[in-house]
């Protein structure tokens, strides 16, 4: 083996990443295929490649049997190994080595061909091995080209697909332009890694709000949950167990910054933050954020709600084309029925249920009701005695 050779796996181990014992399979591979090939053997052989003192050896390698060979070439009988080695038996291997003179000059460039091959396969592994640690993890990426159906996005490496489908509607896209992109899935191909990736995954937003919001990558604050409409709007649920942190002050930030920079990232996509509560009353009205809730009935067995909303309401908890309500639907789990007041009034589920209602307003004692009168009387005197005091003070100046 020349240094040249020597020198050249040294390199391909620094620059490649690629370990010297990947290189030295992938030459003995070789120079198994170009010893077959140009030989015209059939048989077993094995190459050692001695990097210490700088050899190649081709040895065959024949299986003892008893008396019968059925080929010669892969077979040798007991008699014969004998011959070599006293110590053979049947079953054992007989190597013999059969090195043509010129095999070195002849498989020169048919071992660089499958060593190359071997060497881009490594790489290959390296790269796979790499993306497929990064699975569901946010990168920043360079879009390179488009097609029909895909956009292609560099990652360094390797080129990532970014589907139709897992493009915003809203966006364009422009060659050399840096965006962030989320990893849905790495797969092994013949053509090497092919990673997929996407700018619509509600991932993408969980990891926005990693990377811009500390209490959450801390773990401090909690994502419960992300319903998504990809460049239009969101809502997310935070939560903390921490008396002392604000979930939804600490994403949003100060005067918004927190959340206008996701936004901003996400082509002006609006991100309604909620607090979350295991009482689904709660939740539920907190969802159907920014509309002002008056009350919520829950029926456990098929998880629905009722919910009751001013009748100037009505319109802002359902959302355009039903999008709030269907968002906060998506947040909580939950199915969501909005009903106004006067709706909810006529159908007698609001105050409560009306029996409820009723026996609520007869358990009301005259104890009560005086005091409630008392109280309006003492209060309508209060003021009173307010004006007058006003007046007084008035005429006291002027006089």
């Amino acid at each position: 083996m020349s240094s040249d050779l020597l020198d050249a796996l040294t390199a391909l181990e620094k620059q490649k990443g690629i370990s010297r014992e990947v290189l030295v399979d992938a030459i003995e591979a070789a120079l198994v295929t170009a010893y077959k090939r140009n030989f015209n053997q059939a048989q077993n052989v094995r190459v050692d490649l001695n990097l210490g003192v700088g050899t190649i050896k081709v040895f065959s390698r024949k299986d003892v049997v008893g008396e019968e060979v059925e080929d010669d070439r892969l077979q040798i009988t007991l008699e014969d190994a004998l011959l070599i080695n006293p110590a053979y038996e049947v079953g054992d291997i007989v190597e013999q080595e059969v090195t043509p003179r010129d095999f070195g000059r002849i498989a020169a460039q048919t071992a660089k061909q499958v060593v190359t091959q071997r060497v881009r396969e490594a790489e290959r592994g390296l790269i796979y091995e790499e993306y497929i640690d990064r699975e569901d993890d946010i990168v920043n990426g360079i879009v390179e080209r488009f097609d029909a159906r895909n956009l292609y996005v560099g990652l360094g490496k390797v080129e990532a697909v970014l589907p139709m489908t897992e493009q915003i509607a809203s966006e364009t896209y422009n060659p050399h332009e840096r965006i962030k992109v989320y990893i849905t899935k790495v797969e092994r191909t013949s053509r090497g890694p092919q990673v997929f990736v996407s700018r619509t995954h509600p991932g993408l937003l969980r990891r926005l709000f990693e990377m811009e919001v500390p209490e959450i990558f801390e773990g401090i604050v909690e994502i419960k949950s992300i319903a998504r409409e990809a460049g239009d709007r969101s809502k997310i649920s935070v939560f903390t167990t921490n008396e002392e942190v604000d979930p939804v002050g600490s994403c949003v930030g100060a005067r918004g910054a927190r959340v206008q920079s996701i936004s901003n990232e996400l082509n002006g996509e609006k991100v309604d933050i909620v607090e979350w509560s295991e009482d689904p009353v709660i939740f539920v009205a907190n969802a159907l954020s920014p509309s002002k809730v008056l009350d919520v009935h829950v029926e456990e067995e098929d998880r629905s709600t009722t919910v009751v909303v001013p009748d100037y309401q009505l319109s802002l908890a359902i959302g355009k084309r039903g999008q709030n309500a269907r968002l906060a639907a998506k947040l909580t789990g939950w199915k969501i029925d909005i009903k106004s007041e006067t709706d909810a009034r006529e159908l007698g589920i609001y105050p409560r249920f009306e029996e409820e209602f009723q026996a609520d307003e007869a358990d009301v004692d005259e104890a009560d009701v005086y005091s409630d009168e008392e109280t309006a009387l003492d209060s309508t005197e209060e003021t009173e005695e307010v004006e007058t005091d006003s007046i007084d003070l008035y005429q006291d100046e002027h006089q």
